[in-house]
C-alpha cells in the first residue's frame, strides 16, 4: 500500500492548529515516520534533533510508539524517550492504519521540577550533560488534563474531516513508486544494489532500469547520492551542525567522501553551499555531475 498525502492542505491545517492552541500536531506515515509537515518545534526538541544521535532516538521513539499502540480507539498518551508528553492515534483505511495523527511537545500538570528530574535521568547520553538542556526544557508549556482532553477530542473530529476531504489516500504502489518511497525512507542508511534488490524483491537489472526512469537516465548510485545531498542541503541551511555531522545524518560517515559526493551532485562544496545560503544565494550551484558508485 502506498499512502498519498495532500501536504499543502495538511501543512496549513497543522499550522493553524498550532497558532490557535500552541500545541504541535503532526502526521506520521504508516510506519511511524515523520512526513515533515511541521517546522515549529520547541527549542528543546530542536536541540535534540540537531544531533544525529538525538534525531535517531526521536525517530526510533516515533516508530516504537506506533508498534505499541494498544488503545481501543482515539489517542494513546505516553511520554517520549526523554520524558515529554505526547499522544498518537491511527487514521484507518478499512482495517489498516493509513497514517497516524500525533500531538505533543508539552508537559502535564505535575510540578515542572519533578518532570525535569525525570527527563534529566534519561539524558545522560547528551553531549555536555543533561543540564545543557534545562533552560530549553523549562520553555515547554504545561497543560491541564481538561485542556489536553478537549484538544484530543477536537483532533479526533478533525481526523474524520481529513479523511472525508481526501487529504490522505491509499493506492497500490507500482514498482517505480516502491523504489522511490524506499529511497526516500532509507537514504540515510548504508545502501547497495544488492541490499535494495533484497529488500524490494526485485532483480538488479530491473532496479537499474527503474533508477534510470526516476533520475532521468542516471544510475542508482547517483539517485541515492541525490537524495542524500537534498537532505544535506536542508540540514546545512536549517541547522548549525558541523559538516561532518551533516554527512553522518544523511548516511555518509566519511567527511572527505561526503564532500566529494556533495560537490559531484551540487556543483560546490558543502561549506560553499552553506555560505551561499547564508548570503542569500539560491544554493543551486552548477549543473550536477554523475556521482561515483557507493
Amino acid at each position: 500500500m502506498n499512502t498519498l498525502f495532500d501536504e499543502e492542505r495538511l501543512r496549513r491545517l497543522i499550522a493553524n492548529l498550532n497558532f490557535l492552541t500552541g500545541l504541535p500536531a503532526n502526521i506520521l506515515d504508516p510506519k511511524g515516520r515523520d512526513i515533515n509537515l511541521f517546522r515549529g518545534h520547541p527549542p528543546f526538541c530542536r536541540m535534540m534533533n540537531d544531533l544525529p544521535e538525538g534525531h535517531r532516538r526521536c525517530v526510533a521513539c516515533d516508530e516504537c510508539k506506533i508498534r505499541r499502540y494498544t488503545a481501543d480507539r482515539g489517542f494513546q498518551f505516553y511520554r517520549c524517550h526523554v520524558g515529554i508528553c505526547e499522544a498518537v492515534m491511527p487514521l484507518f483505511d478499512k482495517k489498516r492504519p493509513l497514517a497516524y495523527l500525533a500531538f505533543g511537545c508539552y508537559l502535564d500538570e505535575t510540578p515542572i521540577e519533578e518532570q525535569w528530574e525525570y527527563s534529566r535521568s534519561l539524558l545522560d547520553w547528551y553531549p555536555g550533560g543533561p543540564d545543557a538542556l534545562k533552560d530549553a526544557f523549562f520553555q515547554f508549556r504545561q497543560y491541564s488534563q481538561k485542556e489536553i482532553q478537549a484538544y484530543a477530542e477536537i483532533l479526533e473530529a478533525l481526523s474524520a474531516y481529513i479523511q472525508i476531504q481526501g487529504m490522505i489516500l491509499s493506492t497500490e504502489q507500482t514498482d517505480l513508486q516502491r523504489l522511490d518511497l524506499y529511497l526516500e525512507q532509507h537514504y540515510m542508511e548504508h545502501l547497495s544494489l544488492a541490499s535494495i534488490s533484497r529488500e524490494l524483491h526485485m532483480g538488479r537489472t530491473k532496479l537499474c532500469t527503474l533508477a534510470k526512469q526516476l533520475s532521468g537516465g542516471r544510475t542508482l548510485s547517483y539517485l541515492i547520492a541525490q537524495r542524500r545531498i537534498t537532505a544535506a542541503k536542508k540540514l546545512l541551511l536549517q541547522t548549525s551542525l558541523p559538516i561532518s555531522e551533516v554527512g553522518e545524518a544523511v548516511g555518509v560517515s566519511d567527511y572527505n567522501y561526503f564532500s566529494k559526493v556533495f560537490r559531484s551532485v551540487a556543483g560546490m562544496t558543502p561549506s560553499a553551499f552553506r555560505k551561499q545560503g547564508q548570503n542569500g544565494g539560491d544554493g543551486r550551484g552548477q549543473r550536477p555531475r554523475e556521482a561515483e558508485e557507493d
